[in-house]
């Protein structure tokens, strides 16, 4: 079987893929990478096809729930025993991926994430507000405490890749962490650093933050309470 794959949803980041992805394919190719260009209106596939990156075209917007489901169906037929959600701004660091992959072995962990704020406090802002309630919510759910529970940079095992390509309602998004958690899955966290977006425009503006929050508080309050729970260890 193979080990582990990077998998890298893009929307509209022309600015940022060809240098994200460069980086990968050059100075860290122990790791494969596949690029899931999530239906972008701008140059993203035309330059992933110039320079022959791994990809898959989605022919419409999925989102990021549906653009990284794709690629980890990606990696459950390819036979991967781990993948990682990567970021196509640039705001994750290659550098770690080892580090967390060495955590995941050592702990025989489900899930690592790359967390901000293992050993650093979290600054004082509206969204670090948000990312509070998310841990508190999560902590007073399940029990379990996840410092940085809105980080991208996640690395899942074999049984999690299963379960995020078969499922239709996983999403790579902290409710779903909750979710899993309550289902016996082990989650970890390690310190990293994450960089600024230096080119593009995110998403995430402050009023779509502000209802992303209060959608993942809600659902990991009330809706993940009447999922049907699937035991993954004894």
């Amino acid at each position: 079987m193979k080990q582990m794959l990077v998998v890298i949803p893009a929307y509209n980041e022309e600015d940022n893929i060809e240098r994200v992805v460069k980086n990968i394919r050059d100075n860290y190719s122990c790791f494969d990478y596949v690029v899931i260009n999530d239906g972008s209106k701008d140059n993203t596939e035309k330059i992933c096809r110039e320079n022959n990156f791994n990809l898959i075209n989605l022919p419409i917007n999925l989102g990021l729930s549906g653009g990284f489901q794709t690629g980890l169906k990606y990696a459950y037929e390819k036979g991967y025993d781990y993948a990682i959600q990567y970021d196509a701004d640039g705001q994750h660091r290659a550098e770690y991926i080892a580090p967390m992959l060495d955590k995941m072995k050592q702990g025989d962990y489900d899930i690592v994430i790359g967390s901000r704020f293992v050993e650093e406090k979290k600054p004082h802002s509206l969204r670090m507000l948000g990312s509070n309630l998310i841990s508190f919510i999560i902590k007073l759910t399940t029990g379990t405490r996840i410092q940085d529970p809105t980080s991208g940079m996640r690395i899942l095992n074999r049984e999690m890749i299963k379960q995020f390509a078969k499922g239709m309602d996983f999403g790579p998004e902290p409710d779903t962490i909750s979710y899993l958690i309550k289902c016996g899955a082990r989650v970890e966290e390690i310190q990293v650093k994450m960089d600024e977006r230096i080119a593009g425009t995110s998403y995430l503006n402050f009023s779509r933050s502000i209802k992303y929050m209060i959608r993942m508080i809600f659902s990991i309050m009330f809706i993940q309470i009447f999922r049907k729970k699937k035991r993954f260890h004894n």
